[in-house]
């Protein structure tokens, strides 16, 4: 059987009529799994105990893949997570209700727009990638905009006309695009659009005072669709089959970026889970994924690559590079992390779920996607790092100097084709996605020096040296004893 409202009534103890009749509260852009696992997982965690109840209304930028599953599905779908967490393996699955119904941009610009009178709505949320929150000068003058800022606008107008710029139909506007201060570069983007668009002061004054653009996090390894074996697997066990499941790891974490007490009552459905945060500053949360998680992916991606692990579970699979891995965190990093309003305790813990999180089974996360663009993550995520270790302990990190040196050999590279460049190690190529990559290759072959630091230099150099000479794998088991 397929689900829906009908016979998620026949699989489930939840008040279905009750979920099914709560208002629509959030406006929604963007139907990606990030989406679907993670906001939309708290939302209806939230519905379940009675503490934001309201539904979401997504809209879809495109008419690509079309709506038609949702409405067969009332909108119903499945989040299996597979994963470990505290060292156990655990595999739960929910049924999630919380979308009311998924609106076509593209086709159904006008049934967007109504939503602006809903007002019930409180929250804009979005996922529209990385490019989405970018400037589309022509969207001042068009009638129906391109980018999800020009949308955004245009609805805001929408609503500041409905409701005579009243300041109580302002909006919490929560981006969750993975760049930084995403809500701050929205409303920068928004509010160009409005001054090429000449619109005038008052609303403009209401954009900027009536809503609340809060930046924010999130963390969560979404893969998205179950591939057809576990999708097989999972229906028949579960007894019903459901064409928008997904899965995710069990790990979770939003945090919003807001100082508002209105703000706060508006997103009721944080009290539903203590992985949701509302933080006058969600800079520690930053920090603590950028260090601990991000530069961690960093300094080891060489290393496993060079060592043949093709994924990030093959190599958590292996005890020695599971011990280098685990010592680099806690003995390393850890402690330079763990400064300022960053406790050790939370530093530890979130070093431990990154170590139950990179052996997560279920997930297919290759080396080489890791290693795109290179380059700007080890300037960004790993130098800083480098240099404060340096400064407080006036010696290089042993083991952090390793992931760089792995990190130069693998930059090592020849031009192929026009901007094509190939790196080679142990027999085996792989092309290097990398905008440095010519830099890199030059530097090599006129021998640069490639860190400022000498003491951190002099380190590095010395790995790099006994990498070309013997293996990644015979300095990597060195180190890890």
């Amino acid at each position: 059987m397929m689900l829906n409202k009908k016979t998620y009534a026949a699989i489930t103890t939840d008040n279905v009529d009750a979920l099914f009749a709560l208002p629509e509260k959030v406006l929604q852009f963007g139907t990606g799994v990030l989406l679907r696992g993670l906001p939309d997982y708290f939302i209806d965690k939230a519905n379940k105990q009675g503490l934001f109840n309201g539904r979401i209304v997504v809209v879809k930028s495109t008419d690509q893949g079309g709506t038609d599953a949702y409405g067969v599905q009332d909108g119903l779908y499945t989040i299996l997570e597979k994963g470990i967490e505290n060292g156990s393996v655990v595999e739960r699955a929910t049924i999630n209700a919380s979308i009311s119904r998924v609106i076509s941009a593209k086709s159904k610009w006008d049934e967007v727009l109504k939503c602006a009178s809903n007002k019930n709505i409180k929250v804009i949320i979005s996922n529209t990638t990385e490019v989405g929150i970018t400037l589309v000068p022509s969207d001042a003058s068009s009638f129906f905009p391109e980018s999800f800022p020009g949308k955004l606008l245009h609805f805001l107008m929408e609503r500041y006309r409905v409701f005579g710029g009243s300041e109580d139909a302002g909006l919490v506007i929560i981006p969750t695009e993975l760049i930084s201060d995403n809500g701050s570069k929205l409303k920068e983007v928004v509010l160009e659009l409005a001054r090429l668009k000449g619109l005038d002061a008052s609303f403009v004054a209401w954009i900027n005072n009536a809503n609340d653009w809060c930046s924010s996090l999130v963390d969560c390894i979404v893969p998205g669709k179950l591939p057809d074996t576990e999708k097989s697997a999972f229906e028949s066990k579960a007894g019903y089959t459901d064409d928008l499941a997904i899965m995710s790891e069990p790990y979770r974490l939003w945090a919003i970026e807001t100082a508002s007490e209105k703000t706060a009552a508006i997103l009721s459905f944080a009290g539903a889970d203590a992985r949701v945060i509302l933080a006058p500053s969600i800079n520690k949360y930053k920090e603590i994924k950028l260090r601990l998680l991000n530069a961690t992916h960093s300094l080891c991606c060489g290393i496993a690559y060079l060592s043949g692990f093709v994924t990030v579970k093959d190599a958590l699979k292996d005890n020695i590079f599971r011990s280098f891995i685990l010592a680099m965190l806690l003995e390393e990093i850890v402690p330079l992390v763990a400064d300022g309003d960053i406790s050790l305790e939370e530093a530890n813990a979130f070093a431990l779920q990154v170590i139950d999180r990179f052996s997560n089974q279920s997930i297919e996360h290759l080396w080489l996607n890791i290693s795109v663009q290179y380059t700007s993550k080890m300037k960004m995520r790993v130098v800083p790092l480098v240099e404060k270790y340096v400064k407080q302990n006036g010696r290089a990190p042993k083991l952090m100097s390793f992931g760089f040196a792995a990190y130069l050999v693998f930059m090592k590279s020849k031009e192929v084709a026009p901007q094509k460049y190939m790196g080679t190690y142990a027999g085996v190529g792989y092309e290097i996605k990398d905008d440095k990559a010519a830099e890199m290759s030059t530097a090599w072959t006129s021998k640069n020096t490639f860190v400022a630091s000498s003491v951190f230099n002099e380190q590095v150099f010395k790995y790099v040296d006994v990498i070309e000479a013997s293996s990644v794998k015979d300095v990597l088991g060195s180190l890890a004893k």
